[in-house]
């Protein structure tokens, strides 16, 4: 059955490494979503890019260079938008600071680019003029990323990511289905709270950075809650390896799909539902199977070896208790193979 089923999810789109995450996927009472590349599209563009008074006209070839040297999906998107209209400069360094942002190093002054939290560790101010525009920014739902020298921010980027278009629909399955669904991101918080609101999620959190994820994560566990937790990113790993039941997304990171137990080849969070239904039909055939077996073995050995004999005369021939044992191996294999069938 479980050969059957590992199967059965290959053909929705659904790469199950073991029995384990299948089987436990039927209990998930809490399910974990990551935000960018797992309800968005995870291809973020940018809005605009707001310099302040005290910008200068190397600050962009600087942003460009930094965020070139960057891995990161908000970097790629602000080297596309850049590509046309800056320099690479070279002799820069940089330093990636995990769930905050990037440090670079050009002509010995260091910059940052990241979000508010990272600049209010580095102690920089905020100009009055880009103060104002963040919060036109995040009252629009988008993700601001913060340029500063060592002192002061002279630019910021506003960028979006739609969400993709099943996401509400699959989250609604979840929870007609009794499921509770959790937003953790490390976006800002109102950017969590409007795109919660707009898929219909109350739990939700924003400004998270990777390791707390994975304490969340336990701490629902710790509640009695079976979690599985749904990622795409290098940020998701801690998270992903501490859920009982851990999906990545087909287009994420090497990494995410390596922790993970499931891949959703499609990214397409309706599998989700999916890989539950399949989960709990797995298991009642199983649990069949070994009803079936069980009531083969119970009834055939004892007639086989004459239970009925001195009441009735009849003694089980031989031939007819190696096939009764076959059939039994049959009928096992066969509810198995309805699983191929199964919709889910």
């Amino acid at each position: 059955a479980i050969m059957v089923a590992i199967g059965k999810g290959a053909s929705e789109g659904i790469l199950i490494k073991d029995a384990e995450s299948l089987e436990m996927a039927k209990e998930i009472d809490v399910v974990v979503l990551d935000k960018t590349g797992t309800i968005t599209e995870g291809r973020p563009q940018v809005t605009n890019i707001t310099w302040s008074a005290n910008a200068l006209p190397i600050h962009k070839d600087i942003l460009y260079s930094i965020e070139h040297r960057s891995e990161h999906p908000l970097a790629d998107a602000i080297t596309a938008h850049l590509k046309d209209e800056s320099n690479l400069l070279d002799g820069i360094s940089v330093e990636q600071v995990s769930g905050k942002g990037i440090e670079g190093i050009y002509e010995n002054a260091t910059y940052y680019i990241g979000n508010e939290s990272y600049m209010i560790s580095k102690n920089i101010s905020i100009p009055t003029d880009l103060q104002k525009q963040i919060e036109l920014e995040l009252e629009a739902a988008h993700t601001i990323s913060i340029i500063a020298d060592g002192q002061q921010a002279f630019g910021i980027v506003g960028i979006t990511d739609k969400m993709k278009p099943t996401s509400k629909e699959a989250i609604a399955k979840l929870q007609s289905m009794g499921i509770d669904v959790a937003i953790y991101t490390g976006d800002n918080e109102k950017v969590a709270a409007a795109l919660a609101k707009e898929v219909g999620v109350t739990n939700y959190r924003g400004g998270v950075l990777p390791e707390e994820k994975a304490d969340l994560v336990k701490e629902l566990q710790n509640r009695g809650n079976k979690v599985a937790m749904v990622g795409d990113g290098i940020n998701d790993s801690g998270a992903l390896a501490q859920a009982d039941v851990s999906i990545a997304m087909g287009a994420g990171s090497d990494i995410a799909m390596d922790v993970a137990k499931m891949t959703i080849i499609s990214s397409d969070l309706n599998k989700i539902p999916k890989a539950i239904h399949l989960s709990k039909a797995t298991v009642r055939t199983i649990r069949q199977n070994l009803f079936w077996a069980f009531i083969y073995n119970v009834i055939g050995i004892p007639v086989a070896a004459g239970l009925l004999y001195p009441f009735t005369g009849f003694m089980l021939n031989p031939m007819i208790a190696g096939a009764a044992m076959a059939l039994s191996s049959v009928s096992v294999v066969t509810n198995s193979l309805r699983l191929k069938t199964k919709r889910i």
